[in-house]
């Protein structure tokens, strides 16, 4: 992001991220009255709504409304509606719609079949989209498999983030298995704080993933344009981070890749975690060796079998670098070296960290599973009732009832993308014809198999990206 492209009154830097003490508090921009979760933004738009609670099927009709799914005749009556009429209804009932429930809708799509979840309401989550729904507009990241480009639907006219992968570059890289999964993951999930994935295709060539449009960039760049933020900023965040790991742990899915840069801001400024490449159903351990150095637990380090302790441990990590700066076992970026510190365990607390934040960290970056929160007897509720996040209203939080410490300076609704750093484009255009897709359908068993495989021409085409 250029720094001529934002308001100098909204720069992220501390003294904007925050309210400024009232008198009688500290000077290190610490409030000395009690953190109030409330006073982090300006006051709501809207009035509060009655508390859903933890209530799962209050938490499914609070996402329902603020992501309102498209109307769409059910299969068992759409096989007799002549397409027109069909297609005359749906464009009537999105006239109908509110504009407010129109923004979060996916591109209109010829698709009549909803995928249904044990335990949740419907979602469509395999669209038959194509590259001709959509107009590419710009890239607003790169990976080492892809890119994810802001597209603008032709059919409504809204904006979507589209995460396109290479085949020949996951296959490469033995991730076909965390590519599978990741699609899997995100048609299970439905909650504030995550990406909203609204469907899948693939060419010869790529596999696409239609999501969110998240307006405000990365929580790494505001993190780093501020250098570390303050004791009441870092509770926010790390508050809709406990929430969106307690409904994925809910649902037995580990996410394994919290860390700043899979954090995104919502144009009010509220979390949405992205990026469930890593991410797995995991009912009691697993042993995959995923993730970012920094953020590994010990006990992915030392390859030992792990459960969802490892998202509690990579949640102290995240609060330690937001409060911090830099995260607690840095070593000049030697991975190596990283994973020595993390073996040893020890950690430095400067003395500018909040005491209680300190009692966190080091029962949330423990080695010992023991004693490590968020894995014992009480699960996720230790964690939410440590003394650190006392003054956090947790129903609340999870409406988005509580305003954010800090709101993206972007249009909304305008494909505004400039909180996202600009790449250079891609020259290969994508969707060519004439291609041989020789990855479709191999079959993942061949893919990673610790024994070499004599493949013929005829058996390379089993079953690969068939989720897509």
């Amino acid at each position: 992001m250029q720094a001529s492209q934002v308001d100098s009154q909204n720069l992220p830097s501390i003294s904007n991220l925050i309210h400024q003490p009232q008198n009688g508090a500290s000077d290190n921009n610490y409030p000395s009255a009690p953190y109030n979760p409330a006073a982090l933004g300006a006051q709501l738009s809207h009035p509060p709504s009655a508390s859903p609670g933890t209530d799962p099927a209050r938490m499914q009709q609070q996402q329902q409304q603020a992501y309102p799914q498209p109307t769409m005749q059910s299969p068992q009556n759409a096989g007799h509606m002549p397409d027109q009429q069909y297609q005359q209804q749906q464009v009537q009932q999105q006239k109908n719609q509110p504009q407010s429930q129109q923004q979060q809708q996916p591109p209109q799509q010829d698709q009549r079949i909803h995928h249904q979840h044990q335990g949740s309401v419907s979602r469509v989550t395999k669209g038959k989209y194509s590259l001709g729904d959509f107009d590419i507009l710009r890239t607003l990241g790169t990976g080492s498999f892809g890119r994810v480009h802001l597209v603008q639907s032709k059919h409504n006219q809204r904006f979507y983030a589209i995460k396109v992968l290479k085949k020949a570059q996951v296959v490469k890289m033995k991730q076909v298995e965390h590519t599978n999964d990741e699609r899997r993951m995100l048609s299970d999930v439905k909650h504030p704080f995550l990406i909203t994935l609204w469907g899948t295709f693939q060419d010869w060539k790529n596999v696409y993933m239609v999501m969110d449009f998240v307006e405000g960039g990365e929580l790494f760049s505001l993190l780093r344009k501020s250098g570390r933020f303050p004791n009441p900023v870092a509770k926010f965040y790390a508050a809709e981070a406990t929430l969106a790991l307690e409904y994925l742990h809910s649902k037995n899915i580990i996410y394994r890749d919290l860390k700043p840069e899979n954090l995104l801001l919502d144009r009010h400024g509220h979390l949405k975690i992205t990026d469930f490449g890593f991410a797995k159903r995991v009912p009691d351990k697993t042993w995959t060796l995923c993730g970012t150095p920094d953020y590994l637990a010990p006990e992915v380090v030392s390859n030992k079998g792990y459960n969802k302790s490892v998202d509690w441990w990579s949640l102290g990590i995240l609060i330690y670098e937001m409060l911090c700066g830099y995260t607690p076992f840095w070593d000049s970026g030697s991975p190596m070296r990283i994973y020595e510190n993390i073996l040893k365990g020890k950690i430095k607390y400067p003395a500018y960290i909040n005491a209680d934040a300190q009692n966190l960290l080091e029962r949330l970056i423990t080695a010992d599973l023991t004693k490590r929160l968020g894995n014992l007897y009480g699960g996720p509720q230790d964690v939410k009732s440590h003394p650190w996040f006392a003054e956090v209203t947790w129903d609340r939080l999870a409406r988005k009832d509580i305003d954010a410490p800090y709101t993206p300076p972007v249009k909304a609704g305008m494909g505004d993308a400039s909180q996202f750093d600009r790449y250079p484009e891609d020259p290969e255009k994508y969707g060519s014809t004439g291609g041989n897709d020789e990855y479709a359908k191999l079959p993942l068993v061949l893919l990673f198999s610790q024994k070499p495989q004599t493949i013929n021409n005829a058996s390379r085409y089993g079953h690969m990206f068939n989720d897509f």
